[in-house]
């Protein structure tokens, strides 16, 4: 923001060597570096721990060579992998999280974290050339700013709180059509809540719109199969993720008044949960939502998530048509993970 800009000093700002050094990342990616040394610096952190996602990953050596400090390596999937425990650990002053927005509350962190969202510039009037009508869009937030930029072209920018408006995660989506994205999985969840409802793809680099499919079909299949089974369970297993911040404490203590035995874990694998045998005859995980549906055919056991366990013990009747993606939106139901939940 031009207000917070005005408070960086001229010596970080028009330093020739930090210029040059910042020269050497790609020009269209906004990592904000001048914001980030003056954060360090007006903090007093002696040390400072780097979290990206994977896609952004490549950049962290240059980046750390910049602000001399720690690198988490840890995979960071999603909003939800705020890693402030390990950085905690780490003994740092400072967390700066890369590519996403601020899901966790800034007070609930165990340390104070710099949220960079990584914006990437890209061809806008292409993009609203391409979409040539009028309609909602969204897309990851490396994109918001332009699709906010696009908004008086053609567009209405729906919103799901506590996300930025026009921006989606893996696992909550609000309504809309065109989204702004190199790859489909965050595209994905707004397939998955409303099927009945054309999504489009628009690819900032390659300049081109596709009419993206989803096979709602099989994926209700699976998960209605999974739910049957688990209703049949005798000894259920209650996984809290421990990547960063996917396991909620909160739905945790829901959860366990229901069922099962709690294990932790920081990857959730097939190979890892065989380890259990036939001791547990259910999973239901407090992680991510897509680990069930995209690849809870790959587990022995039915791995539900904690809204498919409310329909296996009757809570909420069964969901046959459209499946809720607000795993992390405040206006959720009982089963997700909102930190800011109303």
């Amino acid at each position: 923001p031009k207000r917070f800009v005005k408070q960086i000093p001229d010596s970080i700002l028009s330093n020739p060597a930090l210029n040059a050094a910042i020269s050497l990342l790609p020009s269209n990616y906004n990592f904000e570096v001048h914001k980030t040394l003056h954060r360090i610096s007006s903090s007093s952190a002696r040390r400072v721990a780097l979290q990206f996602p994977d896609g952004l990953l490549m950049y962290s050596l240059p980046l750390a060579d910049i602000f001399r400090s720690f690198v988490l390596a840890e995979p960071t999937y999603g909003a939800c992998c705020l890693d402030d425990y390990a950085a905690s650990a780490l003994s740092a002053d400072l967390l700066v999280h890369y590519g996403h927005s601020c899901l966790v509350p800034v007070p609930s962190s165990l340390l104070p974290v710099l949220y960079v969202f990584v914006d990437i510039r890209i061809d806008v009037p292409r993009l609203a050339a391409t979409v040539q009508s009028a309609l909602a869009l969204a897309g990851t937030v490396q994109f918001v700013a332009a699709v906010h930029a696009a908004r008086s072209l053609l567009v209405v920018v729906p919103q799901a709180k506590p996300l930025s408006p026009g921006e989606v995660l893996g696992c909550t989506a609000p309504t809309m059509v065109v989204f702004v994205a190199d790859g489909r999985f965050h595209l994905e969840a707004f397939m998955i809540a409303n099927p009945g409802i054309p999504a489009y793809r628009y690819d900032p680099y390659l300049g081109v719109l596709v009419l993206e499919e989803y096979d709602h079909e099989g994926m209700k299949k699976a998960r209605k199969d999974a739910i049957f089974a688990a209703r049949e369970a005798r000894n259920w297993g209650i996984v809290l993720g421990t990547l960063g911040r996917q396991g909620n404490t909160k739905v945790l203590d829901r959860v366990m008044e229901e069922k099962g035995t709690v294990v932790l874990m920081s990857e959730i694998s097939p190979g890892r949960m065989e380890l259990f045998g036939d001791s547990v005859d259910a999973w239901v995980q407090i992680a991510c939502p897509r680990l069930s549906i995209d690849w809870g055919e790959g587990f022995s056991k039915p791995m539900l998530t904690t809204f498919e366990l409310d329909i296996a013990l009757g809570i909420i009747p069964g969901w046959w048509e459209d499946y809720p993606m607000d795993y992390y939106a405040q206006d959720g139901g009982d089963w997700n993970s909102s930190y800011v939940k109303r």
